[in-house]
């Protein structure tokens, strides 16, 4: 028995012996702490959340579901920190260990919040989705991004203070910092005042087709923080800093109310007066009388006798169609291009093409010279 107790004192020894000083029995007994809280972990995420999200289904909104999902994660890394809190507690620390470990377990909660504020931006965003009436669907997507990086701003500020760093030094050196990038970088803080500019004046949203004369044309996809994103016709896609927007006239075509037609039609010089009035009085009729077409005082709206061109008299067509959709509006043009040419030929007249008359004047022909005849 002597021994057997001589034995088990030794294995006590063992057991409670310092490693890096810290007992055995107290580092083991911590290890399976925090392995315990790892699978519960899992447990959580698979019972817990999962019977918080059937009870949430079960509510009329759906603002909840949204919450849930997008706190899911974070939550499940609540016992994560729980467990590093229990396990420095079984190691009973002393000094700066016992710091370092609150210090650690105060950073893994600190992290848990401002990710799952972090995470429930995007659903707030939903709840401004009335405010798109107001202001842009830009904007409110802008509000968006500059709340993620606040949280995150404001996070990285709390764990440094937790570890003891000072902050106010750190902003003052990013501040010198900032001035520094600032003077290589004024391109950068040009194009950004210029996407607020056009978000708040509201010179175009997305999807609109736009104009740039000399820069690009088709229709915005995304407005960026640098520059938009624009697709053009062809499919190719041109990202423009925003500075080109704020600084050039921009044709935004999908702010028409109308879409015009101006046209100048030639006929021939042998038309008489006559014909040319019934062309025109024709050509008036068509548009008044077709709900194609928008009318006076609503638009303008000319069909005139224009001018005396080299080849041609030029009858001027302004007018323009209700409809802005291009492929309508080219078919609108097309009718109204059949009529005109029933309406012109119905005249008996026809459409002029360039031509030049030369006149001869006539004169007596002059002698013809015979050379003599050698003898």
């Amino acid at each position: 028995m002597e021994q057997l107790s001589a034995f088990w004192d030794q294995v006590v020894a063992v057991w409670q012996m310092s490693l890096l000083g810290v007992r055995v029995d107290r580092l083991i007994t911590a290890a399976g702490i925090f392995l315990f809280f790892v699978l519960l972990r899992k447990l959580l995420a698979h019972f817990v959340v999962g019977a918080l999200k059937r009870i949430v289904k079960r509510t009329k909104t759906s603002i909840d579901d949204v919450v849930l999902d997008a706190i899911e994660q974070p939550l499940t890394y609540v016992p994560i920190a729980f467990g590093v809190f229990l396990a420095a507690q079984a190691l009973h620390l002393q000094g700066s260990a016992a710091s370092a470990t609150e210090k650690l377990v105060e950073t893994l909660i600190a992290v848990t919040i401002f990710w799952a504020l972090y995470r429930l931006v995007d659903p707030f965003a939903r709840l401004l989705k009335p405010l798109e009436k107001i202001f842009t669907r830009t904007l409110v997507d802008w509000i968006r991004k500059a709340l993620k990086v606040f949280f995150v701003f404001v996070g990285a500020v709390a764990v440094l203070t937790i570890w003891g760093i000072p902050v106010m030094p750190v902003l003052a050196s990013l501040s010198l910092l900032s001035v520094a990038v600032a003077l290589g970088a004024q391109d950068f803080f040009k194009n950004l005042i210029g996407g607020i500019l056009v978000i708040a004046e509201r010179r175009f949203k997305p999807g609109d087709w736009v104009l740039v004369d000399g820069v690009v044309e088709g229709t915005v996809e995304k407005i960026d923080f640098r520059s938009t994103s624009v697709r053009r016709f062809d499919k190719a896609l041109v990202n423009v800093p925003n500075a080109t927007f704020s600084e050039s006239a921009v044709t935004n075509y999908s702010e028409m109310t109308h879409r015009r037609i101006y046209w100048k039609l030639g006929v021939e010089y042998s038309t008489s007066v006559n014909q040319l009035r019934a062309i025109r009085d024709g050509i008036e009729n068509y548009v008044l009388g077709s709900d194609e077409f928008a009318h006076p005082p609503e638009v303008s709206t000319f069909v005139r006798i224009d001018a005396f061109n080299d080849s041609s008299i030029d009858i001027m067509l302004y007018c323009f169609t209700r409809t802005t959709n291009w492929g309508e509006w080219l078919e609108i043009k097309e009718r109204l291009a059949y009529k005109i040419k029933e309406i012109v030929e119905g005249a008996g007249s026809g459409f002029a093409f360039p031509s030049r008359t030369i006149y001869v004047q006539g004169a007596d022909a002059p002698e013809i010279f015979s050379p003599p005849a050698n003898d």
